[in-house]
């Protein structure tokens, strides 16, 4: 098994794990607690829901492979957008703190390193 591909399912695996277990599934709770400190409490529990789905839905967008260079941009703005909400708004909610931005960027650069550096051999 090529690097390309172990990363294609690694990748993909982050994004279903967060999607459905720590926000469908909630078995993270401070997740929803973070969508209600930056969305509001009311509506928090239905779109963290909806964000986990969401993020279940890139899993899938990663393995099918379909416009892989739009999806890995794609992919690389919303782990960066995420991130710049959470630590400016919850950073007391993130399980490493402020430091979470560390592990967003080197994801970033990962998500990087895979579609644009390494060959596509899939």
């Amino acid at each position: 098994m090529t690097a390309h591909r172990i990363l294609t399912y690694f990748i993909a695996a982050v994004w279903l794990i967060n999607g459905l277990a720590c926000k469908v599934l909630d078995l993270v709770p401070r997740h929803e607690q973070i969508v209600a400190r930056i969305l509001g409490d009311d509506f928090a529990k239905p779109l963290t829901i909806l964000i986990g789905t969401a993020e279940m839905g890139m899993a899938v967008w990663i393995l099918t492979r379909w416009m892989p260079r739009f999806n890995a941009i794609i992919q690389m703005v919303l782990v960066a957008s995420m991130n710049t909400l959470e630590f400016f708004m919850a950073a007391d909610l993130l399980l490493w703190g402020r430091i979470n931005v560390l592990f967003a960027v080197l994801f970033i650069g990962l998500i990087y390193y895979w579609e644009f550096v390494l060959k596509n051999d899939i």
